[in-house]
């Protein structure tokens, strides 16, 4: 293991630390997006009178927006769908301009619809309800009370979801958030339905003429699909020490690098997803767990035989390698974990600064035997001994170095954030979780 530090000065200019600050990150950037695309249909629809026609709110034209806001939000979200995207950008050959490949490497930031579609998509539908009590009021259409209270009813449980997905709620009380996010977004699903059933009798439509049935059924399916895959499986537990356990799969799954799966010990209860340590040339994945809190706690303390899986096979933000020539990977802890499938397959070149107490004693002989064997001049930084260090300088010292294009980030919100600030400012492609709803 590697012992020194580095002093290097990063000073970057003040534009790039402006324009590269997490405040405005690509996230960000996307929900502003649609709530501006949003806002602006509004005004045109409001000048040419294609929300009122003078008489009467025109309901499916509202309807059609909350629809395609709601849809946007939901589908970006599905796996096979989220699975795409990151195929389509990784599709770019290193050839291309490094500006080119440092964009599309911001795959993971599609959140930001998510976000923006979501609640955007709650406000169509409050204006619809809105439209629908004054169509009522006026006389010009008369919309029935099953409508009216189904549609309320859905636009105080979306609202609900909104609030409690937003980040100071859903860092303290993760638990309830998942279950709210859960449970009321079925119930929700189930309101669309019979509200869209109701507001067709009330209009005298059919049912499957209107856009609503047709998109209910593909957001059905979006939703349905990964319980779909639900299975409980057995795992073997190898536990290295009390602060982490490495858990072994093999149910004819092998997931490729760069992916993760969420786990539970019930079918509808508490679901974490861990990534996927695949090896070269053999059936089955790893998965390193360590103590972060309640569950992790109890999983290691009491192993489970069995556990139920959910959902399918997911990228995640490392799967962005492909787009560079060499990438240096940052991680803390367990952060090990997304990275070393990266190192197994050595499909990228790449550098490694891992930073994490007393790692032999951690996690075993056995695994850090595996990582230095398979990457470039490893830095294992074992902070009982060495303190803390100043990661963004040895990432740029990595880069230095090797010739590096990005660097990958795999560890806490605060150090993630700092480490990709302090190499985007420096005109250095950086990545790392976002943390978004």
């Amino acid at each position: 293991m590697t012992t020194h530090t580095t002093n290097l000065d990063y000073a970057a200019p003040n534009w790039r630390r402006m324009t590269r600050h997490p405040a405005i990150m690509e996230y960000r950037r996307l929900y502003v997006l649609v709530a501006v695309i949003n806002l602006a249909t509004l005004v045109a629809g409001i000048r040419n009178g294609h929300w009122f026609d003078g008489q009467a709110f025109r309901l499916d034209a509202i309807a059609d927006m909350a629809l395609i806001n709601l849809s946007l939000g939901i589908l970006i979200r599905q796996q096979r769908v989220i699975n795409a995207l990151f195929w389509l950008a990784t599709r770019i050959p290193v050839t291309w301009p490094l500006w080119i490949r440092w964009g599309a490497g911001k795959v993971f930031h599609f959140g930001g619809f998510h976000y923006g579609g979501t609640v955007a998509g709650t406000l169509w539908f409050a204006f619809l309800l809105y439209a629908m009590v004054a169509d009522r009021l006026s006389g010009s259409l008369q919309i029935s009370n099953v409508t009216l209270g189904l549609s309320g009813l859905m636009v105080t449980l979306m609202s609900l979801m909104i609030v409690t997905a937003m980040s100071r709620f859903r860092t303290r009380f993760h638990n309830a958030f998942e279950k709210i996010h859960r449970f009321v977004g079925w119930t929700v699903l189930a309101l669309f339905w019979a509200q869209t059933v109701s507001i067709s009798g009330d209009m005298g439509v059919a049912l499957t003429g209107t856009p609503s049935f047709w998109m209910l059924c593909i957001i059905t399916l979006s939703i349905a699909s990964p319980w779909l895959t639900l299975k409980r499986v057995r795992v073997e537990i190898v536990k290295p020490s009390d602060h982490v356990v490495l858990a072994r799969f093999n149910y004819g799954d092998t997931p490729f690098a760069g992916s993760s799966n969420a786990i539970s010990h019930t079918p509808f209860g508490e679901y974490h997803s861990f990534a996927n340590i695949p090896a070269p040339n053999e059936p089955g994945y790893r998965l390193a767990i360590s103590r972060a809190g309640d569950w992790t706690g109890a999983f290691i303390d009491n192993p489970p035989e069995k556990v139920w899986v959910k959902g399918i096979t997911t990228s995640g933000v490392a799967r962005i390698e492909d787009l560079f020539t060499k990438v240096v990977y940052v991680g803390t802890g367990s952060g090990i974990g997304p990275i070393l499938p990266h190192l197994l397959k050595r499909k990228v070149p790449n550098r490694l600064i891992w930073s994490t107490r007393s790692p032999r004693k951690t996690y075993g002989d056995d695994l850090i035997d595996e990582i230095e064997s398979h990457t470039e001049k490893p830095l294992i930084w074992d902070t009982d001994a060495q303190g803390k260090p100043d990661l963004s300088a040895l990432a740029l010292q990595a880069v230095r170095e090797s010739g590096a294009e990005a660097v990958i980030v795999i560890s806490n919100q605060k150090l993630t954030r700092k480490v990709v600030y302090d190499m985007e400012s420096l005109g250095i492609p950086a990545y790392g979780a976002i943390w978004d709803s």
